[in-house]
Formats: C-alpha cells, structure tokens, sequence
C-alpha cells in the first residue's frame, strides 16, 4: 500500500523496532479487536444471546483480517470500526449478525488501547532491562578508574567512572521500578456501553440469570485485562497521561547519558567516544569528524518523547462531560510514536554503554592537569590539623592555584605541586614529600568504587 514515492513516517522503517511496529501495527489493532469481539460473543453465549453455532463461527475466522476489503468499506461509511465490523461480518455467514452486539466503539477500541499500551510498556520493560545488565557491567569494570568530575562544566574533585555511571544506573533502575509498577495497573474500560452505564447490556440480559457485570467480569477475565470501574464512554484519559509521563521520565535518563557522553566525546575532554565502525563515514565535507551520532539521535528522540505528554493533558483534561472525539487523532499519533521513540532510544542506548571506549590518556591528562586542586582540599585540613591557621594558608594555596591555572592556560605544566612543596609557610607544618603525596589525585575518591558496586548488584537484583 506503502511506497517511498509518499510520506512516511520515520517511525515506519527508519527508528524503533520491528517488534514495537508489530504491537501498534493495524493488523494487530484489528486482531485485538476481533478477540474482543469473541470474548463478548463468549460471555453472550453463556447467557444465551448468542448460539454454539454463531460463536464458532466467530472464532473460525477471527483471524481473517482483509485490511483492503475494511478500507473499501471505510471510504464509503467513514467509520473504521464499523468498517472492520462489516468486514468480519462479511466472512462469517452464521455469527456475522451478532457481532459488538450490544456494544460502542469504545467498548471495544479502548480495550485494545488497553492491551497494547501494556503490550509496549512490557516490551519497553524488557529493552531496558538490557540496558541495566549492560550498564552494570560497565560499572563494576569501571568502579575504581579515577577520573576528573565536573560540576558547572568546570574541574571539581576525582571521581570513579564507575561511579558516573553508576548515577544513570540509579536514575535508570528508578525508571525501572516505576514501570514494574505501572504495567499491572493497565486498565481497560471493560463493557459499559455508550456512556458507561451499561444500559444497553443490561436490556439484553433482562430475564437473565447473569447481569450487565457479570457479563463483563466473564469477558475480561477471558482478556485477561482488569477494568475501570467508573467510565463515560471511553476509559478515564488520565491513564494515558501517566503512561506517557513515565515514558518522558526514562526519556530524560536516556538524554541525560547521551548529552554526558557528547560533552565527554568533545576535544575538550576527549575522554569518551561512541563507537565508531571502519567504514563508517562522520561527515560529508569533512572526512576527518567523528562525530557522536548515536548520541545526538537519543537525545533528538528522548527530546519528541518528553514534549508528548501536555497533549496527552490535554486529552485528559478537556475530555469533557462522558466524553468528546477531539482526543482521537492524536492519540493515533502520540501512542505509538512515544513508543517507538523510546524503543528506539533504548536499543541505541544499550549499544552505547556496551561499546563506548574510554581514553585513558585524555583521562589520565585531565587528572594530572586539574585533579591537583581538589586534592588541594585534603592538604588544607592536614596543614591545620599540623598546627596552621586555615583562613592565611587557604590564601597562599589560592596564590599557588592562580598561578598554576595561568600556567596551564599558556599551554605549560601544572606547577601547583612544585610550588606548594616548595611554599615555607606549608612545609613548616608537613615535609614537602607528605605535601606531595596528598596532592595525589588517583586516592582522593572517597568510597566511590564501593558505592558504584553496591549499585551494580542492586541492579542485577532487581532485573534478574
């Protein structure tokens, strides 16, 4: 039907999986919604409204789906649920007549929403669960290499790179838990009709031993899915509105690795790099760039999924009365591209944390460089603990430290060690050799190593 002669959207061929492409594809839609369609006709028959024969029937060809034939049907009625009803219909001679009887489109579109929004939210599961066993690994083979820490973008203190990683696995294993969370708490709206009353169930069943919910309790336990208790005529749109949210959530762990791996992949730093292939080309006019694509294509995807949610607000909050169709359009647009945004950001993710290589160079550079001042700390509390007086030795390593930066911004070594060793007014109170040693980088890591292994295995733990 589809060609690269029209529009298509990236989301069609060039970002997010096969798999999710699957979950919010129209076959599956319309599937989900003929198993719906059995499910009633199931309940129906235990209550009598429906025969043995007309059930088997449904259930012969429920997996029929003519998407060409319900398109045919849909430019002249304009209405694609009936579409697909008529559809179905047209292939089932004995069961076709009693096909969504008693039911509204939402009846039976929300319960598929339902469905598949549980179906992508565990998918989303599992890509991140791929995730944190990669990143853990990372952070045990890295939780004891120093490296310079940056706060403003400026030179702080040594940390571990395992212990930088360690905080995306924090942030990360939060998204986790929260969709561990959410998945059981997807609901459908179950059978209530058309403003969800359930009055049109109730009239059939009338003379029934079985009532409008035991109907539905019979239905949905066939699905599988718990419903809503209280509806109008669709289920209550804040749900989508906490899906999404989650997902804008784990998007913005997902940004913020990414942006970090950029800033640290620039000349700057030059202390990561994403993993670039031999054939693999970084610029169409420069070829020497090698530029942090997979990246930047995060945090571009992340970006769309975190700006998704005031729609879905929005949908949420003007829903007004039982309900309106202004939601439609675009949750056809916002469901599935949040999710194969995500999916997408997930699958590179993992490639990145996997495969990026560490310059231990340009990491060892920037210790030797700039780690010589926050160790300046350790050697302050020593000199006073020795008998100095903090406030006047507190300026004369801001002294040593001025120069020192001048030195390194004229392109020349870091003299901050020579000269602090070499300073009376410290060396009265320590040797110069002890000065030395505390001005040693690679020990001033606190606990790091041991905290960013506690998280690797709380990780393992919890996604075993």
């Amino acid at each position: 039907m589809f060609s690269h002669q029209t529009y298509l959207s990236p989301f069609t061929w060039r970002y997010g999986s096969e798999a999710m492409r699957r979950i919010w594809s129209e076959v599956h839609k319309r599937a989900l919604w003929r198993t719906i369609w059995v499910a009633l006709a199931e309940a129906q028959h235990a209550a009598g409204l429906v025969t043995a024969e007309q059930l088997a029937d449904l259930r012969a060809h429920q997996n029929d789906i003519d998407i060409e034939r319900a398109h045919a049907i849909e430019a002249e009625i304009h209405h694609d649920l009936m579409s697909e009803i008529r559809c179905y219909a047209e292939q089932c001679p004995v069961g076709g007549g009693i096909i969504h009887l008693g039911a509204t489109s939402a009846d039976i579109e929300d319960n598929a929403d339902a469905i598949r929004l549980r179906e992508a939210l565990s998918l989303v599961q599992e890509r991140l669960r791929g995730v944190l066993i990669a990143l853990a690994e990372r952070i045990e083979a890295f939780a004891d290499q120093p490296c310079m820490a940056f706060t403003h973008l400026q030179p702080a203190e040594p940390t571990t790179i395992g212990y930088r990683l360690a905080s995306y696995g924090q942030d990360l294993l939060a998204d986790w838990e929260a969709l561990k969370q959410l998945i059981p708490q997807v609901r459908g709206k179950g059978f209530k009709g058309a403003v969800g009353t359930a009055a049109s169930y109730a009239y059939l069943l009338e003379g029934s031993p079985m009532t409008a919910a035991d109907l539905e309790t019979r239905a949905m336990n066939t699905l599988n899915l718990p419903c809503f208790a209280i509806v109008g005529q669709v289920y209550p749109r804040r749900q989508d509105l906490i899906i999404g949210q989650a997902l804008a959530t784990l998007a913005g762990t997902l940004h913020k690795f990414a942006f970090d791996l950029r800033v640290l992949q620039s000349p700057g730093f030059g202390e990561w790099a994403e993993p670039f292939g031999a054939a693999q080309v970084g610029s169409s006019a420069m070829p020497f760039k090698r530029n942090p694509i997979n990246a930047e294509n995060i945090d571009s995807l992340t970006r769309v999924v975190a700006g998704l949610p005031i729609v879905l607000w929005q949908n949420m909050a003007t829903n007004l009365l039982e309900r309106t169709l202004d939601d439609s359009a675009s949750r056809r647009v916002i469901l599935p591209e949040a999710f194969l945004a995500i999916d997408e950001a997930l699958l590179r993710v993992r490639r990145l944390i996997a495969g990026f290589e560490v310059d231990a160079i340009s990491v060892q550079r920037n210790l030797n460089a700039f780690g010589v001042f926050a160790a300046t700390e350790r050697l302050l509390m020593e000199v006073v603990r020795a008998g100095g007086n903090r406030q006047a030795l507190h300026e004369t390593i801001r002294e040593h430290s001025l120069s020192a930066w001048e030195s390194l911004r004229g392109g020349g070594p870091n003299t901050l060690p020579e000269g602090l060793s070499a300073d009376e007014r410290i060396t009265q109170f320590i040797p110069p050799r002890r000065v030395r040693e505390l001005l040693r980088v690679d020990s001033y890591i606190g606990d790091a190593p041991q905290r960013a292994l506690a998280l690797a295995h709380q990780i393992r733990s919890a996604v075993q």
